[in-house]
């Protein structure tokens, strides 16, 4: 696979449609649980800091090829639509703007805009294709997981 040869940043944009109303995506999308590895399909350990109505501050901790990973995200809560995120890390840093927009059907489309950067101690960094590539499909699964909880709830009522 083709790797970048610089630790420049990388522009990214993934997009996907969910299944269940906007008040309910933007509910589920900013909850910011410790299970979220988990759909995710990732072994990684979620610690949340600190949650107010307009921030959420928590730390993602895991192994990598040379030993563990830290990063630290602050998301900044904008209902009913919007949200942005701030992370750094061991091996790279984000900055995502988060958008859900209602369609007349009654789904809600997702857009995921950011820049990611390497830190000095990344070894290998992705390509463009490649990071979109792998937030699309982390996105997938956690739509899955998502539409499914929509379900769940409605048939609870």
């Amino acid at each position: 696979m083709p790797r970048s040869r610089t630790h420049g940043p990388i522009r990214f944009h993934v997009e996907e449609t969910f299944r269940a109303p906007i008040g309910y995506a933007y509910r589920w999308c900013t909850s910011y649980s410790p299970r979220d590895p988990s759909i995710e399909k990732d072994d990684y350990v979620r610690r949340v800091l600190t949650r107010s109505p307009r921030r959420v501050v928590f730390q993602d901790l895991g192994r990598a090829e040379r030993g563990w990973f830290l990063n630290q995200q602050t998301v900044t809560l904008h209902p009913p639509g919007y949200w942005h995120a701030e992370s750094r890390g061991t091996y790279r840093d984000w900055s995502i703007d988060y958008r859900l927009r209602s369609l007349p059907d009654g789904s809600t489309r997702f857009t995921f805009d950011g820049l990611r950067r390497a830190t000095p101690l990344a070894e290998v960094v992705p390509t463009r294709p490649e990071v979109e590539t792998n937030l699309r499909q982390i996105w997938e699964r956690f739509g899955r997981a998502l539409e499914r909880d929509y379900r769940r709830s409605r048939r609870r009522r």
